[in-house]
């Protein structure tokens, strides 16, 4: 019985099985770099958004991480989850580059294992916080720290490792490279002031002004955009 003749490439996701069978365009690095950076970008907003939707409450709550206790919490670990994994297989153009995404894909998965602190904000309706956990010291920590290594791992990849020149350094790679640079020390100066911030800013004004959400946003959606670019969403030769 003659073999029947099957398409060996499919030219919309590059799939090739005779050829290139570890090319599959979902493990292509610039796909990876579009997927995170996507997906960095559209955090913030999306959880706002969807309990602002569905329970009517217009205030952001007291950090990201605390969106894991709404109704919609499972945005949060899906967009996070997906994160970690993309950052795990990303390998780059050098070792250097893998080392980084997986300690910042480790990052995300262990701030969603060790969730943050209860919602306590009495301000916040019941109908908003659908989950409690019993409170513990050792597992908050952890989180922090697994945010701030996430976080922190981005900012040196968007820093020193995305400015790199391959070939010619053209003219908009160096515009590029001034967002990269310019987008890590940002994503920094936001966690500064989340970190230290937050024992020198007083209660009264940090709190007021939701510090901690709006500054892991800004991190965050600064990381999405430097990904969208070397990822070649904008800013193309």
């Amino acid at each position: 019985m003659a073999k029947k003749n099957l398409p060996q490439k499919h030219d919309i996701l590059n799939l090739d099985y005779e050829t290139e069978p570890d090319k599959v365009w979902l493990t292509k690095q610039e796909t990876l770099r579009k997927l995170v950076g996507f997906l960095g970008v559209s955090l913030p907003p999306v959880l706002y958004l969807f309990v602002l939707g569905s329970s009517g409450y217009d205030k952001p709550l007291d950090s990201i991480s605390h969106y894991y206790y709404t109704r919609w919490g499972s945005l949060l670990v899906i967009i996070v989850s997906l994160l970690a994994i993309f950052l795990l297989i990303y390998k780059g153009k050098e070792l250097i580059d893998f080392i980084l995404s997986t300690v910042a894909g480790t990052g995300a998965l262990l701030l969603l294992l060790l969730p943050t602190s209860n919602i306590s904000d009495p301000s916040v309706p019941e109908k908003v916080g659908v989950t409690h956990l019993v409170d513990n010291p050792v597992r908050e920590a952890v989180h922090y720290g697994s945010a701030a290594l996430f976080l922190v791992s981005l900012a040196i990849m968007s820093i020193f490792l995305f400015p790199r020149v391959d070939n010619t350094l053209t003219k908009m790679k160096k515009v590029r490279n001034k967002f990269y640079v310019g987008f890590g020390i940002l994503m920094i100066l936001a966690l500064l002031v989340i970190y230290p911030g937050q024992e020198i800013i007083p209660d009264i004004v940090y709190d007021k002004h939701h510090l901690t959400f709006w500054m892991e946003a800004l991190a965050v959606e600064f990381f999405g955009a430097s990904w969208l670019i070397k990822g070649g969403v904008f800013l193309q030769d």
